[in-house]
């Protein structure tokens, strides 16, 4: 009995040790547990960090995109991160650098003083940061002078200094085209060529491997195992800049002398359909205009009295009328339905006139009398003719955006009474600018209707990936007999319509204008808001460009067309001749222009003298009075019995010489040889010199020539 007692004794005493040594065991884990919880959690997070690692995708450089001659237009410029890791560099070399880097980096980046960079990067080494931003967005020559920095210049792994490399998409010419190039960014759509050639244009990410530190940062692991991202192939657009230079500018000075709204300015190359200009500007405050919208693509609006070629083409080519009939534009107006009636634009009527007068004069009551009564029965063959020449849908663009046109059929509800008369003078009808230069780059391209084209090729590395052709619309958009008519008409608008202070005397051009009344959405047309536009190819008989300017709500008083878009038009015109030899006429000459008379040299130097006279074979000799040929530098000659006498001109230092007829070079060159500080004014030769001839001249004496 007692030994078991003894037993129980011995067995309880060893099962509450075994109780209290788990129990032990338990505090000791619940203590554990909330150390490394509470106490050591950074610690441990911070080392889950370092032990992350990542594969990131590497943005590829995007390709550029460029003129037809090779220039920029929009490209892709590195920047550059500066990152700094505070430990990398040893204590010593931290000590002896800090200053000189504070120093640098705050006279590179100017945004902060010496102390606080110095403060900031003390700092970072105190907490030990491996990763810290010092400056986002740095450009290369920036990062350039980082890189020769103390501490920063021993590197990656010595100094410290980690630079990530981004892109960031640039204009070199600005607003110039702007919204055709276009552009894309996330959540926004994309616009103009590059939305459209994006794919293209992106290239093909990268990879890399990256590991996350101490606060979320991820940095790169070894960039020897780096996937190298592929660059984006390259655009050639059909813009040429010189050209898009003078339309932008041209567009602008029109938009601020009228106090207008917005304008739209294309230039088209006839046979291939290239956009070698496309303008566009909106008014974003008084004075001031810039490139918002892409008007020539996207704006579906009445164009008004250039929406008159569709009308008498179609005139002519079903043969309804011709020239020898007469229209009666009564008293300027005429009533088609009640309370709608359409009014000449002067507000008078021109009697009874032609189809070529009508269309010269832009006669609103003559053409819209043709179309209504010869259509009115079968308005259906109208619209055929509106659809056969792509007025009706979209062209088919390259680039996005494009609008979409709005020309009812007799089908549709919304036709009336006014549809048909009013549609054959430009109103109740919607096509967007481009339309229009369309068809008339059709009638100057002998009747073939071509695409507009604004990108030429794709390439890569030089290598072209694919290549854009001229793509045909409509063979023939009427017979060569009405095409004739046409033609005909529009030279008739410039030589003595509508467009005729347009005349060059350099080159001939053919087109039409228009003033459209703009109906506001409060007070429709009452408000008096015009749209003035002009559409023209030159020269004339044999059409390189077609020209298409439209102005929105001019507001000086000045709203005809040829006064308001013309003169865009005139500059774009003007600076195609002025590059182009091959649309200048040849020189014919009636007579020959020669003369017996010798050239006076009054001064000039020398060896030009002896060179040009030898080239030309012109007899000379020596002055009488001449001793030596080689007495001086410079010579004049005079005839004398049929041969140029030459003699030298003596020319002392300190003596103010003739120069009145002298070359600009051979003056300045004379005077500064003499000590003298020569000021030219103008260009050619010597009229005047502020200094008369045979007075006295020091040395440093400035001394003005004006030139003619």
């Amino acid at each position: 009995m007692a030994i078991n007692t003894n037993i129980r004794k011995v067995i309880l005493i060893r099962t509450y040790s075994a109780f209290g040594g788990m129990l032990v065991f338990a505090c000791f884990i619940i203590w554990y547990l909330i150390k490394i919880d509470f106490i050591e959690r950074k610690k441990w997070l911070n080392m889950a960090d370092s032990l992350s690692t990542k594969v990131f995708d590497v943005a590829p450089v995007r390709g550029n995109i460029f003129d037809c001659n090779g220039n920029l237009l929009a490209t892709s410029m590195p920047i550059y991160d500066i990152i700094i890791d505070a430990v990398a560099a040893k204590d010593e070399e931290f000590e002896t650098g800090i200053d000189s880097l504070s120093m640098g980096l705050s006279n590179i980046f100017k945004d902060k003083s010496k102390d606080s960079y110095k403060k900031l990067i003390t700092n970072l080494r105190q907490r030990k940061e491996r990763y810290h931003v010092l400056h986002k967005k740095a450009s290369f020559k920036q990062m350039r002078r980082v890189q020769q920095l103390p501490i920063l210049r021993l590197g990656k792994y010595k100094g410290g200094l980690i630079v990530e490399n981004k892109n960031r998409r640039e204009k070199p010419f600005d607003y110039l085209a702007e919204r055709t190039i276009g552009f894309t960014q996330e959540n926004v759509a994309k616009v103009g060529i590059e939305g459209a050639y994006d794919k293209y244009l992106a290239g093909t990410s990268g990879k890399k491997a990256m590991q996350r530190i101490a606060g979320g940062t991820w940095i790169s692991l070894n960039e020897d195992d780096e996937i190298e991202a592929q660059h984006g192939n390259d655009i050639i657009t059909s813009i040429d800049i010189n050209l898009q230079d003078v339309a932008t500018h041209s567009l602008m000075n029109v938009l601020k002398l009228n106090d207008a709204e917005w304008g739209t300015a294309i230039l088209m190359e006839v046979q291939t359909g290239e956009i070698k200009a496309i303008a566009n500007l909106s008014r974003v405050s008084e004075g001031e205009y810039k490139e918002r919208f892409n008007y020539a693509v996207g704006e579906c609006l009445e164009p008004g009295s250039t929406f008159k070629l569709a009308s008498v083409m179609s005139l002519l080519d079903d043969g309804v009328i011709d020239n020898n009939d007469l229209f009666d534009t009564e008293d300027g107006s005429h009533q088609y339905c009640p309370n709608a009636t359409i009014h000449e634009s002067e507000g008078k009527g021109s009697g009874l006139i032609n189809i070529q007068t009508a269309f010269e004069k832009s006669s609103n009551v003559a053409i819209s009398k043709a179309v209504f009564n010869n259509y009115r029965g079968k308005p259906e063959l109208f619209y055929n003719h509106l659809e056969k020449l792509h007025l009706t849908k979209k062209l088919g663009l390259q680039i996005q955006g494009e609008g979409v046109p709005l020309i009812k059929h007799p089908s549709d509800r919304a036709w009336s009474c006014t549809t048909l008369p009013w549609s054959s003078i430009g109103y109740e009808v919607l096509v967007t600018p481009l339309h229009i230069a369309t068809l008339y780059n059709s009638v100057a391209n002998n009747g073939k209707m071509v695409k507009p084209l604004f990108v030429k090729k794709i390439v890569n590395n030089g290598n072209t990936v694919k290549e854009y052709n001229t793509e045909v619309l409509v063979e023939k958009v009427c017979n060569n007999e009405t095409l004739t008519y046409l033609r005909k008409m529009l030279e008739g608008v410039v030589i003595r319509g509508t467009g005729s202070k347009l005349r060059s005397p350099y080159y001939t051009a053919a087109g039409k204008t228009g003033t459209a009344l703009v109906a506001d959405r409060k007070h429709g047309y009452k408000k008096k808001i015009y749209r003035s536009s002009f559409c023209a190819y030159f020269p004339a008989e044999n059409p390189k460009y077609t020209c298409f300017v439209m102005v929105n709500a001019p507001s000086k008083g000045v709203f005809y067309g040829a006064a308001v878009a013309g003169p865009v038009f005139k500059d774009l015109a003007d600076k195609v001749y002025a590059n182009s030899i091959q649309l200048h006429k040849e020189l014919k000459f009636t007579h020959n222009h020669f003369s017996n008379d010798l050239p006076s040299i009054q001064v000039a130097n020398t060896e030009d003298i002896k060179q040009v006279l030898d080239k030309v074979s012109i007899s000379s000799h020596m002055h009488n009075d001449s001793i030596n040929e080689f007495e001086t530098d410079w010579m004049q000659a005079e005839m004398q019995d049929n041969s140029l006498a030459i003699q030298p001109v003596k020319t002392l230092k300190s003596i103010m010489p003739n120069l009145q007829g002298m070359k600009a070079k051979d003056a300045v060159y004379m005077l500064e040889k003499s000590g003298a500080k020569v000021l030219v004014e103008g260009f050619g030769k010597v009229k005047k010199q502020s200094v008369k001839a045979g007075e006295r001249i020091n040395r440093g004496i400035t001394i003005k020539l004006q030139l003619s």
